[in-house]
């Protein structure tokens, strides 16, 4: 029997996105299709089967810089947690590119607490495995703030626990804008010793 088992949730990809070079800026350019290898989106600045340790992992990696499994290969997030992030904010709507998103998935619900493990399973093929949830930082702030000068300080406020996953390739391909995805899920059980 399979552990991780096909669920009732199906979204769809609503936008799609690149991160040409990270050094620049986190802004994202929307695509309409996008080849997907093991390391990630082809051409996207976040690909690749490693990456150096950053802020983010410094409990298990102190060293910044130290080369590890690259598990954030692809910034996932839903139409519904971005409008719910805008107008937390008080903007009129949070565009993908603004936080440096690859994949947008419409009719997920509350895809930010989607389990770890969890498997996208998209109708071309592709399968995309959750990582972790995508932690709220300062670098989307700025680009907000570019846009809407003196909101870019709430964003990480605003966006906790509603800034989407990290993930990472499974099984490549190809995604389109509107293709079809299904949520396939391990287990949900709590872990004792952590219970407290």
């Amino acid at each position: 029997m399979a552990i991780v088992a096909p669920t009732a949730i199906r979204g769809r990809v609503a936008w799609l996105g690149l991160v040409a070079d990270r050094g620049a800026s986190l802004r994202a350019g929307a695509v309409d299709r996008v080849a997907v290898d093991f390391g990630g989106f082809v051409g996207d600045g976040h690909a690749g089967l490693t990456r150096p340790s950053c802020s983010r992992v410094t409990a298990q990696h102190p060293v910044k810089g130290t080369e590890i499994r690259n598990s954030r290969q692809i910034s996932l997030l839903s139409v519904e947690e971005l409008a719910e992030t805008a107008a937390a904010l008080g903007i009129p709507a949070l565009p993908p590119e603004w936080v440096g998103a690859n994949l947008v998935l419409e009719g997920v619900p509350m895809l930010t607490l989607a389990p770890p493990a969890s498997r996208l399973v998209f109708e071309g093929g592709v399968v995309l495995t959750v990582d972790v949830e995508n932690s709220p930082c300062r670098f989307p702030a700025a680009e907000i703030e570019r846009e809407h000068p003196g909101v870019g300080k709430g964003y990480i406020g605003a966006a906790r626990g509603r800034r989407g996953l990290t993930v990472w390739v499974e099984r490549g391909g190809a995604i389109a804008l509107g293709e079809a995805v299904r949520l396939h899920a391990p287990p949900q059980r709590a872990y004792p010793p952590l219970q407290g």
